[in-house]
Parts: C-alpha cells; sequence; structure tokens
C-alpha cells in the first residue's frame, strides 16, 4: 500500500509529462529545433522524478509507535549486530521495555551487514562525580531481522 497516495499521483503524472516531452524531444531531433539538447535534460530529469516518486511512494514504512514508549534517539549503530540508543535521565522504569520494544521494531534489515539477530540496548548515561560519567545499560533485547514480527510492516 502506498504510504502517501500524492506522492503516487505526482509520479503518475509526471511519467506522462516525461512521455509527452519525449514526443517533443524527438521531434525536435527531426525538426532540427536549437532546444534540442536541452529538451534532452528536462525529459530524462523529468523521468528520475516520476520514477523517484513511484518508488518512494510503494517503500516507504511509516515508523512503528509503541504504546507507552517515548521517542529516544539512536547514538551508535555499527551497521551489522549492534544498535545502542540514549535513554533521557527522566525515563520511568515502566517506559523501559515500551520503549526499548520501539527502538527494536523500527529498526530495517537493508544495508545491515548480518541481516540475522541485532542487539538492541537502551543505555543511560550516570554522572559519578563532576566530570566523570558512565553508561549504564537498562535493558536489551535481540532482534531477528530474518524473521518477521506480527507489527512489522511489509
Amino acid at each position: 500500500m502506498a504510504a502517501d497516495p500524492i506522492l503516487l499521483v505526482a509520479g503518475t503524472w509526471l511519467g506522462a509529462a516525461s512521455g509527452v516531452l519525449a514526443v517533443l524531444t524527438i521531434a525536435g531531433f527531426v525538426a532540427r529545433w536549437g532546444i534540442r539538447f536541452r529538451l534532452v535534460g528536462i525529459t530524462s530529469f523529468t523521468v528520475l522524478l516520476a520514477l523517484s516518486c513511484l518508488a518512494f511512494s510503494v517503500s516507504y514504512n511509516p515508523r512503528v509507535s509503541v504504546p507507552g514508549a517515548i521517542q529516544v534517539p539512536v547514538v551508535f549503530d555499527n551497521g551489522t549486530d549492534l544498535v545502542i540508543a540514549a535513554a533521557p535521565t527522566s525515563l520511568e522504569a515502566e517506559a523501559v521495555a515500551p520503549t526499548l520494544e520501539q527502538v527494536a521494531r523500527n529498526l530495517r534489515g537493508g544495508g545491515r551487514g548480518s541481516g540475522g539477530e541485532v542487539r538492541v540496548r537502551l543505555r543511560r548515561v550516570e554522572a559519578i562525580e563532576p566530570g566523570l560519567a558512565r553508561p549504564v545499560v537498562l535493558a536489551e533485547t535481540t532482534r531477528d531481522l530474518a524473521a518477521r514480527s506480527p507489527g512489522d510492516a511489509a
């Protein structure tokens, strides 16, 4: 299903416009118009825009939202098997599990070297003394990117 129907409609209209421009470009070469090489650039750019709009409207998956979770930034991702998200100091204990689940479910497998399991950690930095702090892992889970969860988008 297309995430944004406007992009799908725009891609369709841009595709039609690129067809018209292609006909004009061919006519320009046959009639030896002075603008014929500019028409090649305009046509190819319009084709590129049409394909980009269509591809993005089909491939976009919205982010998963888990009840009780808060948005936390991912501070480390090695691209294969480890992702670390930073929890704020005000994060309550009840929100740790949903927040960790939300980070794990929003991971995408494309481009990851392993394609298998990814460890997801939620950590916070606690001050030991002024100028000195240490990271504390609040929770950790494993997400298998090869297996699809029921909440994953298609």
